[in-house]
């Protein structure tokens, strides 16, 4: 499924140049239905066979019912009779019978079918860059991912089956009325195909609102998982009633939207019950002239009243897949649209050499989409085997480097390098393989302990991480829980200071073992007690390693061997630590006596 993105896309790119626009709606649906339903045949062959066996039993008993009529009006013997009835009795049982296993069936592709659909579109997430996700909220992302995907549900198990196997029926049912009597027959086909006509031009015409209904929905649930997440700010600055105002103008914004694609779905089934009234009316009417002039039995008569009940079937069904195709339009469109999506951050083929690597930034340059210039001509190398300290003012670039080192972003100018490669030519899992990060912003999934620091491998030792847990000074912090490593942490279960959530960062970095460690601020909110045992910790970690470290605090800023000074994106001064500090006209050992004089206050 990973490659499904790119498929996906691709065939929605050729269409869009080579079919024309009325046509283009019908290849986006056939693109999504045979690419997600390709594995499925066997059950959508089943599907189509319990369909079949579901029309034989509509068309059949009605045919059954008016033998039974003709025959009693004539006065056959009870035994012929009550054959007849128990065979309507047996079809009839056999029609539920298929009704339940066309409901088991459906539904087994619909939930296989979507939930490959919400793989692919996860996985496709994932690859996309930061910009994306800076301009997305996870709110809208999961609505798209998940609220878009159910709408096809629906579409996916039933939609072409239904569609035919209806098409079918009204085909063979209106066949058998044009038999019986060419004028009843023509009749109810014009009457069918008004209120198909017009249930197609509604739909086109709705097609633009239920768009607007699932960006609306997607806006919501954007505007929910943003200040959820914020919930701690807003209550503590008294921000609540503009958020509740907030809240209140997007729910009518949402309201208005489902409101007037409502309105069109109704549009389409008002006018359909509409136009099939009529035909009914008319149906009886031309059934009651003939039967009075002797061209229809009773019994013929019956089977009009019958056929025209089991032709509203049908075609409401269809109606109703009209509607969900309304809902399915705007999601489909929705979902290739984020399938469309192009990464900015695209992997190379190449691999790191073995053993430690340095690292080498040259002229670099960047900045981010509508933003002023970060970095300016940034260059910088860190020896293999070497700490490289990254200070600097809030704002000046220091996190942005980092990024860049694992291709989060790509600079507009200059090249990085790690084991003198260019990695724009390395394969990014090869190349974030090779690193890891300790950020001070830690997340814990709502997860066992294991999970956390094994990020759900099942293959490491129970033994390796209560030895690793221990030797960073987690061991009494691990034996105070109630079930040791299989403990659930995170949202609703046992909670972790910020100092034992950073140790937790550190250990899961321990168990990566990679050859180049980033610590982003790792130490900036704990107290001196916890950091003195995250400092040994993280000592621990870029022992024999490559690193870059970005920190405030000057017990941190000791673990590093050269410094680099940024200010404004610029690089104000790199060079060894001890030199620097050591330079009283340094810029490096004029920040020492900032932070000393900030520690003695």
């Amino acid at each position: 499924m990973s490659s499904t993105n790119t498929t996906v896309s691709a065939q929605a790119d050729a269409t869009n140049r080579q079919v024309p626009r009325q046509f283009r709606t019908l290849h986006r649906y056939w693109r999504l239905l045979s690419h997600y339903l390709r594995s499925e045949w066997p059950r959508v062959a089943l599907l189509g066979l319990i369909l079949v066996c579901t029309i034989g039993v509509q068309v059949i008993a009605p045919l059954l019912a008016s033998e039974f009529v003709d025959r009693a009006a004539a006065g056959e013997p009870l035994r012929g009779l009550l054959v007849l009835a128990l065979l309507t009795m047996i079809v009839a049982l056999l029609g539920q019978v298929a009704g339940v296993a066309e409901a088991w069936v459906a539904e087994n592709i619909g939930w296989i079918a979507t939930n490959a659909l919400r793989a692919d579109l996860l996985a496709h997430v994932l690859r996309l860059d930061a910009s994306y996700h800076t301009t997305h909220t996870p709110g809208e992302l999961i609505e798209r991912v998940d609220g878009d995907v159910s709408i096809l549900a629906r579409f996916f198990s039933r939609f072409v089956v239904y569609v035919v196997g209806n098409a079918l029926l009204i085909v063979a049912i209106l066949a058998l009325l044009v038999r019986l009597d060419w004028r009843v027959g023509l009749g109810m086909s014009a009457f069918v195909a008004a209120g198909l006509v017009v249930m197609l031009r509604i739909r086109a015409a709705a097609a633009p609102a239920w768009i607007a209904e699932r960006e609306a929905s997607a806006g919501f649930y954007g505007f929910l998982s943003e200040y959820l997440a914020g919930t701690e700010d807003v209550r503590s600055s008294g921000a609540s009633s503009f958020v509740m105002r907030r809240c209140a103008g997007a729910m009518r914004t949402w309201m208005a939207a489902w409101t007037r694609s409502s309105m069109w779905g109704y549009a389409v089934g008002a006018s359909s019950q509409l136009l099939f009234a009529f035909g009914t009316a008319a149906a009886f009417a031309l059934s009651a002239m003939q039967f009075r002039t002797g061209a229809l039995t009773i019994g013929a008569v019956y089977l009009v009243f019958q056929y025209t009940a089991v032709l509203s079937r049908p075609a409401e069904q269809l109606r109703n897949e009209v509607q969900d195709l309304q809902q399915a339009d705007a999601s489909i469109a929705r979902v290739e649209e984020m399938l469309g999506t192009v990464p900015q951050i695209i992997g190379g083929s190449g691999d790191l050499p073995a053993g430690l690597l340095s690292v080498e930034m040259d002229q670099v340059t960047f900045s981010y989409v509508d933003a002023s210039t970060v970095l300016h001509d940034v260059t910088v190398r860190i020896d293999a085997g070497k700490v490289l300290g990254i200070v600097g003012r809030t704002g000046s670039g220091k996190t942005t480097l980092t990024r860049l080192l694992v291709r989060f972003v790509d600079p507009d100018v200059g090249v990085v390098r790690v084991g003198g490669v260019d990695i724009r030519t390395l394969r990014l899992d090869a190349l974030r393989a090779r690193i890891g990060v300790v950020s001070q912003e830690v997340h814990l999934f709502n997860a066992s302990v294991r999970d956390n620091l094994t990020l759900f491998d099942e293959d490491v030792p129970d033994g390796k991480l209560i030895d690793l847990l221990t030797s960073l000074g987690l061991g009494g912090w691990l034996g105070g829980l109630p079930n040791g490593l299989s403990t659930r942490i995170g949202t609703g279960s046992v909670g972790l200071s910020a100092g034992e959530a950073q140790l937790l960062a550190c250990a899961r970095v321990f168990l990566r073992d990679p050859d180049i460690v980033i610590l982003d601020e790792a130490s900036s909110r704990l107290d001196p007690a916890t950091e003195r045992l995250l400092h040994d910790a993280l000592a621990r970690l870029l022992e024999g390693r490559t690193g870059m470290l970005i920190a405030h605090r000057l017990d941190t800023i000791a673990l590093a061997d050269d410094v680099l000074v940024l200010e404004d994106g610029r690089v104000r001064e790199h060079g060894e630590r001890l030199a620097l500090a050591a330079n009283p006209a340094s810029r490096f050992s004029e920040l020492l006596r900032i932070a000393r004089a900030e520690v003695a206050s």
